[in-house]
């Protein structure tokens, strides 16, 4: 059926799909209009780009402006830049993994420059043949694999041909360095001009250190090391050496302590770091180090180092020799905080020297620019990949996005489909990859679903779903239970029911609804009487135990009295329901069975009917859009799932049909089925018989009561054998008779 939309003049074809009237794509020239078609009409306007089953390059390349959403004008661009690189567009209808050289329109200037870089491509990889495949172009590597400039602006060593210049390369690259197209590392010009920086610094830096700066020559590298191994505890002993000054009696405090030497146990060898927190000498008013003797043994050997370079002479230290030595290393220090080009300082100064004096910086710079030169040959070749990729899947792309038709397809599955999940026997196809549990969003669609926590420790991913649940019984779903989850690469994972979103699942489920809640009901009440009858006896029997063991009085003794009333009462309960059963066939006494079946029929539906009538309602407007929308979706139309689409998509489990079963089990299975039915039986009829009494005062009698076995009279002309009016005694002939 050709349509025209009201905004456009194209003639769009649409077609009914998911029960949903959708534009039908069907041609190239018909993804050539996209632009044309009204907004109103798309099934989306929006999707993310992330947790779909779809090719992740393809989608990166459709969102344009990389913003992890694919919206309505960036597939119309890419419609239209497809449509116009192409000969024919109906190729896309096709998917082709490859391009023939004449499916290029050349007369296009874009067409013309792809078609020449996909010829280039070809003989980078010494291959001879007319058309250009997605394997071809998929490896960037083994196309640039082979040349010397590849326009990324990164140069390597094959990109030189002198010698030293490919030699200077490597080394810069050794220092820092980028991957190049080919795969290879090479360097960049910023990484060229900071490399010579660096030398000129670490040249210039070198040159600054004279002899002032060295107050130990060669060693002065050596001797501040050593200072500062010891410059701690030197200043805390002539801290002491000020105390004792200041004070005598403080000499005993801030001495050796003999307590914790004695407390220190086993081989006092192996307690240096004990022995090292005691001072380092004795402590003395007039504040001299003895650099000989009277030195703590742990810090000894530091020591004796530290003097040998910076006090070779000196026997001993005041604190003003010490304060001397830290301040002869003041240029030292900060020449050293000066330093600069630390990056290259491993190549040695005189490798250095020599770089700067050769000075190929502008051969390398000059190398940079030819490589940039093939700037717009390499993106060529590079948007050829981009054509194939999106000849290949942009039509399934708009089935999935335009039409939403692939969800509906027999054969196919959408992109949005996760993957399988098996719970209670039974499998789904309709997963969907959330970012989390959404019920108050999800509710809206009318459909069952569990959200669960996939993981899988093998691969070290986790993820959540929302699995929809489309036909079978829902008795024994219930948060926390576990189930299995496969991806659509057959990957297994742990799933978890985190929450459910509780809706009909079928007309059939819906008319035994009611009567299982009222069996849960009872069940429930009944588990409830029985656990408080057990806590009671338990508590009696508990404390009767106590009271014995306490040597406290007795319990009471039986009462056969008690026990007459209990017994009555069972009997008066049993008299009761034999009371109602033979009201009920009394009731029954002379009508046919048809009548039967018809009153038991409409008590069902009366109890069954709002139940499955609320269930019709909802499953007639199933929509997936909801669920979807709770996903980053912005779903433009509904995606329903009926009765018969939705059994497509949940499988239950079905067995075959057992031929040898236990005698036994199949008495008991028998005995089972019929006091089920015989009870629902009596159920029904004693409701039918309430309800007919109820009735009655308003005007509509039971046929059960008003039953006249003579056919020639009307049963509504005759009064009812219990209401009719009190009659003279007849003679006993006319009773005969």
């Amino acid at each position: 059926m050709k349509k025209k939309s009201p905004e456009t003049t194209y003639p769009w074809k649409f077609a009914s799909v998911g029960g949903t009237v959708r534009v039908n794509v069907q041609s190239g020239q018909d993804i050539a209009h996209l632009g044309e078609l009204d907004r109103k009409l798309w099934t989306v306007l929006s999707c993310p780009t992330q947790g779909l089953e779809f090719d992740a390059r393809t989608l990166a390349l459709i969102d344009v402006d990389g913003d992890g959403r694919v919206r309505v004008d960036e597939v119309i661009k890419t419609a239209q830049w497809l449509t116009r690189i192409l000969k024919d567009p109906d190729i896309l209808l096709k998917e082709p993994s490859e391009l023939a050289f004449d499916q290029f329109n050349t007369e296009d200037p874009d067409g013309a420059r792809l078609q020449a870089s996909a010829r280039q491509i070809l003989a980078n990889l010494k291959l001879e043949k007319e058309a250009i495949s997605l394997e071809d172009t998929a490896d960037n590597v083994k196309i640039f694999a082979d040349t010397k400039f590849n326009g990324d602006g990164i140069i390597t060593p094959a990109s030189a041909e002198a010698e030293a210049d490919a030699k200077l390369i490597e080394t810069i690259a050794g220092i820092a360095s980028a991957v190049d197209r080919s795969g290879a590392a090479g360097v960049t010009a910023d990484q060229i001009e900071a490399f010579y920086a660096a030398c000129a610094d670490y040249v210039a830096w070198k040159e600054a250190g004279t002899a002032e700066v060295f107050p130990y020559g060669d060693a002065t590298a050596d001797a501040l090391a050593a200072v500062d191994a010891v410059k701690a505890k030197v200043a805390d002993y002539f801290m002491r050496c000020r105390l004792v000054g200041f004070d005598a009696a403080i000499a005993g405090a801030v001495d050796v302590s003999v307590d914790k030497i004695a407390a220190i146990e086993g081989n006092l060898a192996d307690a240096a770091p004990e022995i090292g927190l005691q001072p380092l000498a004795k402590p003395n008013a007039e504040g001299k180090l003895d650099l000989t003797t009277g030195l703590n043994p742990a810090w000894k050997g530091a020591m004796e180092a530290m003097a040998a370079l910076v006090a070779p002479k000196k026997k001993s230290l005041t604190e003003a020799d010490w304060n001397a030595i830290l301040a002869s290393f003041a240029p030292y220090t900060a020449w050293l905080g000066a330093k600069k080009g630390a990056e290259v300082e491993a190549l040695g100064l005189d490798c250095i020297k020599a770089i700067l004096k050769e000075d190929r910086k502008a051969a390398l710079m000059e190398l940079v620019e030819k490589d940039k030169a093939e700037e717009a040959n390499a993106l060529s070749i590079e948007e050829v990949d981009k054509l194939l990729r999106l000849a290949h899947n942009f039509y399934r792309f708009l089935n999935n996005y335009v039409v939403l038709s692939d969800f509906y397809a027999p054969d196919q599955k959408a992109v949005f489909q996760a993957g399988r999940l098996y719970i209670d026997q039974r499998s789904t196809d309709l997963c969907v990859k959330v970012a989390g549990p959404a019920p108050e969003i999800s509710s809206l669609s009318g459909m069952y679903i569990l959200y669960c926590a996939c993981t899988s420790e093998k691969l070290g991913k986790s993820f959540n779903i929302a699995a929809v649940l489309t036909d079978g019984d829902v008795d024994g779903l219930r948060v926390g239970k576990n189930a299995v989850f496969y991806d659509r690469e057959g990957n297994d994972y742990t799933a978890k029911v985190t929450a459910i979103v509780e809706n009909p699942l079928s007309i059939r489920q819906a008319f035994w609804s009611p009567y299982k809640k009222v069996a849960r009901l009872i069940s429930d009440r009944i588990d409830k009487k029985a656990a408080e009858k057990n806590e009671k006896s338990m508590s009696g029997l508990t404390a009767a135990t106590n009271s014995a063991a306490d040597g406290k009085a007795p319990a009471a003794p039986f009462d056969i009295a008690k026990f007459a009333g209990i017994f009555a009462a069972i009997g008066m309960a049993l008299g009761l329901v034999g009371a109602a059963l033979a009201g009920v066939v009394a009731a029954l006494k002379g009508i046919t069975w048809w009548q039967v079946l018809i009153v038991i029929a409409v008590v069902m539906l009366i109890i069954s009917g709002p139940s499955m009538f609320i269930a019709w309602r909802k499953l007639r407007k199933r929509d997936l859009g909801p669920v979807l929308n709770a996903n980053g979706w912005a779903i433009n139309a509904n995606a329903l799932v009926n009765t018969k689409f939705g059994k497509t998509l949940t499988s239950l489990a079905k067995f075959p049909k057992l031929t040898a079963v236990d005698a036994e089990a199949r008495k008991k299975a028998a005995r089972k089925r019929f006091w089920c039915w015989f009870c629902g039986i009596i159920i029904v009829a004693a409701v039918a018989l309430w309800l007919f009494n109820v009735l009655a005062p308003i005007g509509i009698k039971s046929p059960l009561k008003c039953y006249n076995p003579d056919p020639v009279e009307e049963c509504c002309e005759a009064p009812c054998e219990a209401e009719a009016e009190p009659q003279a005694e007849l003679p006993a002939e006319e009773t005969a008779e």
